[in-house]
């Protein structure tokens, strides 16, 4: 089976942004593909943070992934497997300056330091991390990485590195990962549907897949739709909601709001109802299965633990064999 390696940051809640985004894509890889989902909490260093909510965030989010489904055996915390950040240091030496000053993200993340009133300080880890990001990768030897549009840059500097790698030690040691484009929605803001559905942005901003339903009913409510204006054309409130029932799987209910909108009978609360039934429905059943796993917590934590140290056995091989490669010394 190929391989494949995703990540994702414990930077707040599991939101349906982020659950239709990238974990719903997760559920149905891991069935087809050997895989290695990695809770990234040394990528979360790299902007301001408080170590206590950074445990309790890491920990949340797994607990978060296996009740929506994710298996227990892909799934660790980046820290518990300490080789990529030995491979990390190793490939910074072969990563060019040029190409890391290159990286978007980069720009725009720092620029939120600033905005956020710390210009004093923006940290190095957050202007290499896109060198991480490669050793997360190269360390499982991913056949794989599963990339919207927006992180194909990054990719792009790991599949560099690798090669540079591979030809400056004269040997074709890394596998070069390749981009898995997959179909997955961008989820916007129900406050403000101009903007990406986001835990960073405030709690109006994303619906928990792990609120209760009055909490998604009521922010499905008060959702925007238009302006009250004529429109030539769908509005960005409306076309959101519509996206969500879609994302839902709610297709019969979704072609009959939209043959309503199309005839000019569409009633808003209408739409608004059936969007947060198909949330619900998504909802309910990991809502129960993560009260299962919490009153386990001791347990499930020990299980994660047993997974990262069998996924540690990969990277570790890895991680001799570059050594060994670059002619560091092996203990």
């Amino acid at each position: 089976m190929k391989t494949i390696l995703s990540g994702i940051q414990p930077t707040g809640n599991l939101h349906f942004g982020r659950y239709f985004g990238a974990v719903e894509n997760w559920l149905r890889l891991q069935e087809t593909y050997t895989c290695y989902y990695c809770v990234v909490d040394y990528h979360a260093m790299t902007m301001p943070y408080n170590p206590v909510k950074l445990r309790e965030n890491s920990w949340d989010l797994v607990f978060n992934l296996l009740a929506v489904g994710i298996k227990p055996e892909t799934l660790f915390i980046q820290s518990m497997v300490p080789e990529h950040t030995e491979l990390n240091w190793i490939l910074n030496c072969f990563a060019s300056y040029g190409q890391v000053t290159r990286m978007t993200q980069f720009k725009d993340k720092s620029q939120q330091v600033e905005t956020n009133g710390d210009e004093s300080f923006i940290s190095v880890g957050l202007f290499t991390y896109p060198v991480l990001q490669a050793a997360d990768i190269l360390v499982y030897q991913a056949d794989y990485v599963p990339v919207g549009k927006d992180q194909e840059q990054h990719l792009e500097l790991a599949r560099n590195i690798a090669e540079r790698f591979n030809h400056i030690i004269g040997k074709d040691y890394f596998v070069i990962p390749q981009p898995l484009f997959t179909e997955t929605p961008k989820i916007m803001s129900t406050a403000d549907p101009d903007r990406k559905m986001s835990a960073s942005l405030g709690e109006k901003h994303n619906i928990s897949l792990f609120a209760d339903a009055d909490r998604i009913r009521k922010q499905v409510r008060s959702a925007v739709t238009d302006t009250g204006q004529p429109a030539a054309e769908m509005s960005a409130g409306v076309a959101n909601l519509f996206l969500l029932l879609k994302a839902c799987r709610a297709f019969e209910a979704h072609d009959s709001l939209m043959d309503d909108y199309r005839t000019g009978a569409l009633k808003y609360v209408d739409l608004k109802e059936a969007v947060a039934d198909g949330l619900i429905s998504i909802s309910a059943p990991c809502v129960a299965r993560k009260a299962e796993l919490m009153a386990n917590k001791k347990a499930v934590k020990e299980m994660i633990r047993e997974s990262a140290a069998n996924i540690r056995k990969h990277a570790h091989k890895t991680l001799l064999e570059v050594k060994e490669l670059t002619g560091l010394q092996n203990v």
